[in-house]
């Protein structure tokens, strides 16, 4: 399904507005639902059902919704390890450094069960914002505009959309500013990915599931969470993304110019 980018922006309008209710009720209550997760993040439906709205008629939103199980677009399986995996890389990599930096982090402490019924429960809610960002909003930014571009957009609205909840539960401008750093940083690779996995909505909610799961299973349910240094390193994993993009496109269209046939002196 594509759209003009008028369309987009009145999408993204659309989302936020959706959105007020929810930061209401964060603001009111001060409640949590998640450690560092305020009430304002159940506006996690809101992606999803303004993508609704705007699909309008009964056969565009069964074309929406069936985007949420659609691994069948991946034709290559192997890019499924990417997506599952680079995220948790990055932040074992940043819990490796504090360590060797002599930085007093706790030991992992890590209960299967519990783990597995939270990735469950992150994975709805990352579900529900896919269908929207990566199924409605990146595919015209990625053709207009290409990786980078793209990645760059959607990252932009999707990391301020969560400003507000951060100051709910009390995050500091500067923590803010490095989480969006981050944030941007992963929807650069997510787009990346996106275009890999043939348009894949299941596929970037398994790697915006990894991104909640990782932080919430660091220790102590994130409090000890590295946010400069993770967003450092997944700045630096976005760059070498398009750098290498950019590389490996100019690189197949070079031909080799043939050599004129050889005559007999």
């Amino acid at each position: 399904m594509r759209h003009g980018i008028s369309s987009i922006k009145t999408y993204v309008l659309l989302v936020f507005l959706l959105s007020v209710p929810f930061v209401a009720a964060g603001s009111l209550t001060g409640a949590q639902i998640l450690p560092g997760v305020p009430v304002a993040g159940l506006a996690f439906v809101c992606p999803a059902v303004a993508g609704i709205v705007l699909a309008r008629r009964a056969a565009g939103v069964r074309a929406f919704l069936g985007r949420a199980f659609d691994a069948a677009r991946v034709g290559n399986k192997a890019w499924f390890l990417p997506v599952v995996l680079l995220y948790p890389a990055v932040v074992a990599l940043s819990y490796v450094l504090l360590r060797l930096a002599g930085v007093p982090v706790p030991d992992p402490d890590v209960s299967l069960v519990p783990a597995a019924a939270l990735a469950v429960a992150l994975f709805a809610g990352a579900l529900c914002e896919e269908l929207g960002w990566s199924g409605h909003a990146t595919e015209p930014l990625l053709a207009r505009w290409g990786v980078p571009g793209a990645g760059l957009a959607v990252g932009l609205v999707w990391a301020v959309w969560h400003w507000v909840p951060l100051l709910q539960v009390g995050r500091t401008v500067s923590w803010i500013a490095w989480w969006s750093l981050g944030t941007v940083a992963a929807r650069v690779i997510m787009v990346w990915l996106f275009a890999r996995t043939g348009g894949s909505v299941f596929a970037m909610a398994l790697f915006h599931t990894t991104l909640n799961l990782a932080w919430q299973l660091f220790p102590v349910n994130g409090s000890h969470f590295p946010v400069a240094l993770v967003a450092v390193l997944m700045a630096g994993a976005a760059a070498a993304v398009v750098i290498g993009s950019a590389a490996r496109r100019r690189f197949s269209q070079v031909r080799p110019v043939p050599s004129p046939p050889c005559r007999p002196p």
